[in-house]
């Protein structure tokens, strides 16, 4: 089969389209005819090697932690799934492939487009946890920082669908969006802190930062000097300022992403596309996802 290998950290070159055998699925694990994969910021961070506490690599590598598609075989003590059934979820092997091995994938909805189902997993499994690491209650006000990409429109939604109030950092042409899902926009970079405080005079409760932009020493001035209730997923760093940093996905994710699915389908859950590249175009895939400014999820199809 085809897929997208890297032998060693490094840039975008180091992905090369090449020919590797199928999988075959282990106990608790199905084979999925990949339709879409998903291309995330945190792909080309493990590519770079910046991630191995969260994400340990062994060369040669499959890039790719999410992934749309078809059952293709069973693996011992599968009663759950059957072949030709469609499902999204994690991949156990890389997703950037013709076909990966997974244990967490779910039933994609008839109503679920296949853009719409690999853009769930990571987006909706980080926010929901993040979420959660926070205790956001209803009637709390939430920073955001890069609420308009992926994940952090994700989880801006899913906050708003908690009650709370929630202010996202995002480039002015994405303001519009932002109040389509129910938040605040604000201009991020020089004097966020000042704007946000003119919107919530009596400060934020607390701060999802899903862009790591340097967004934590505004996020904790803005906590009043307090480090509690901010989570980044995007900062590496953060154990420098004492901000937590979230990268363990959830053990079990499949109830979360059957929830967001349906959510989906019924049109109360929005995720942006952003454009579809052949498999051989990974790494143009990855330097565009890496460049920050995307609006809206990007897939590789094999």
């Amino acid at each position: 089969m085809e897929a997208i290998v890297y032998e060693r950290f490094g840039g975008p070159e180091v992905l090369t389209l090449t020919t590797v055998d199928k999988p075959r699925p282990g106990p608790g694990q199905v084979r999925v005819k990949v339709v879409l994969a998903g291309v995330n910021p945190v792909d080309h961070k493990i590519r770079g090697g910046t991630m191995g506490h969260f994400f340990p690599v062994a060369f040669p590598a499959i890039p790719g932690l999410e992934l749309a598609g078809v059952v293709d075989e069973l693996g011992a003590g599968v009663t759950d799934f059957a072949v030709g059934d469609e499902v999204f979820g994690q991949a156990d092997t890389g997703a950037y492939a013709a076909y990966a091995l997974a244990t967490h994938v779910v039933p994609k909805p008839a109503g679920l487009t296949w853009e719409q189902a690999v853009a769930l997993p990571i987006a909706g499994e980080t926010s929901e946890r993040v979420l959660n690491l926070l205790e956001l209650g209803a009637g709390e006000t939430l920073l955001v920082h890069g609420a308009a990409g992926v994940t952090g429109s994700v989880g801006t939604q899913l906050a708003v669908a908690r009650g709370a109030t929630v202010i996202g950092t995002a480039s002015p042409d994405n303001h519009a969006f932002l109040r389509e899902l129910g938040a605040i926009p604000v201009a991020y970079g020089a004097g966020l802190t000042e704007r946000v405080r003119a919107l919530a005079p009596r400060g934020v409760d607390a701060v999802y930062d899903a862009a790591g932009q340097g967004a934590l020493p505004d996020s904790i001035a803005l906590r009043g000097g307090a480090t509690s209730r901010i989570v980044t997923i995007a900062d590496p760093g953060a154990a420098e300022s004492g901000v937590v940093f979230s990268g363990e996905a959830t053990p079990d994710p499949g109830p979360v992403f059957t929830a967001h699915a349906r959510l989906a389908a019924a049109g109360r859950l929005r995720v942006r596309h952003a454009g579809t590249f052949p498999l051989a175009d990974a790494a143009k895939a990855q330097e565009l996802s890496e460049g920050g400014h995307v609006r809206g999820k990007l897939a590789l199809a094999p």
